[in-house]
């Protein structure tokens, strides 16, 4: 698939639409100041964890606007691989490295986001580099297009569409063998590929409340955030490990945990797993927290 085929489905994205208007901003800015690629001068490329939102992302500038930041501050990546809360599966599998439709999870939104499109190049270079450096079998899925977790941040981020990514399952919620995976993929951040782990830093959706969506706050959320950033502060990684038991605001937080776990892809990842992050995001929406950051 072509990266224009995504250009001409945002093309009939109304007018008046945030995601529109975010795509103008971004048009005038890339003018005035084009993307630097990453260059092996560079070092390792960060890794990121994000509060990856989904349709109602498109809606919201200052959120867009934070995303989009963070991807012009840290060199343009030469692919990026992503970790997402939405594809639980074990033995690990890759997304479909080339013509893969999105996955379009979820329900009960305006028809325009179930139009939309991110057809990025050919990742079968990137497949072959992640096979390589995972001792047991990585099978592709080559029906598997990106999910929200994946598409929707990235859309954002990197709107032109013009980076290969794959998609990488999530196999377990242990955190000890999340930090390994992500050990492995280190030697990735070496090349310039952005690892990506992506969930949401809370993701009560079930407690959601009418309050909440005015932009009330609930404590399980603020208490739960505040506990992150401190050890994710400190480089405590064996608090966040100890997450189920230790954190406040549990369950509440994460009455299911996939979307706090990729964090410890991340993580590991990292030249340095306790190293201190670098927080690029932060704040609630709907009372959930888009704390995000990434880490060197």
């Amino acid at each position: 698939m072509s990266p224009g085929r995504t250009a001409l489905a945002d093309a009939l994205i109304p007018e008046a639409h945030p995601f529109r208007q975010h795509l103008r901003r971004v048009a005038a800015g890339d003018t005035a100041r084009p993307h630097r690629a990453w260059t092996p001068a560079d070092g390792p490329i960060p890794a990121l964890y994000l509060s990856h939102g989904a349709p109602p992302t498109f809606e919201d500038p200052a959120w867009m606007t934070e995303l989009h930041t963070w991807a012009r501050d840290l060199p343009r990546p030469t692919a990026i691989l992503i970790v997402s809360a939405h594809w639980e599966s074990a033995p690990l599998a890759l997304s479909g490295s080339a013509g893969t439709e999105l996955v379009y999870d979820f329900g009960g939104f305006a028809p325009l986001y179930y139009r939309m499109r991110y057809d990025t190049p050919d990742a079968g270079d990137l497949a072959r580099q992640v096979t390589a450096l995972i001792p047991q079998t990585v099978h592709e899925n080559s029906r598997r297009g990106l999910d929200h977790g994946a598409w929707v941040p990235l859309k954002v981020m990197y709107p032109e569409a013009d980076i290969p990514v794959l998609q990488l399952s999530i196999p377990t919620h242990d955190a000890t063998t999340l930090l390994q995976l992500g050990e492995r993929l280190r030697p990735l951040r070496e090349q310039g590929v952005l690892v990506v782990g992506s969930g949401f830093m809370t993701h009560g959706l079930r407690f959601l409340t009418r309050a909440m969506l005015a932009g009330e706050v609930p404590a399980w959320s603020a208490d739960f955030d505040a506990w992150a950033a401190d050890a994710l502060a400190r480089g405590d990684v064996d608090e966040l490990a100890g997450f189920r038991d230790r954190a406040p605001g549990m369950p509440y937080a994460h009455p299911t945990v996939e979307h706090f776990t990729p964090l410890f892809i991340t993580l590991g990842a990292a030249g340095d797993p306790a190293a201190a992050v670098t927080t690029a995001i932060d704040g609630f929406s709907i009372g959930l927290a888009k704390r995000s950051f990434h880490i060197v």
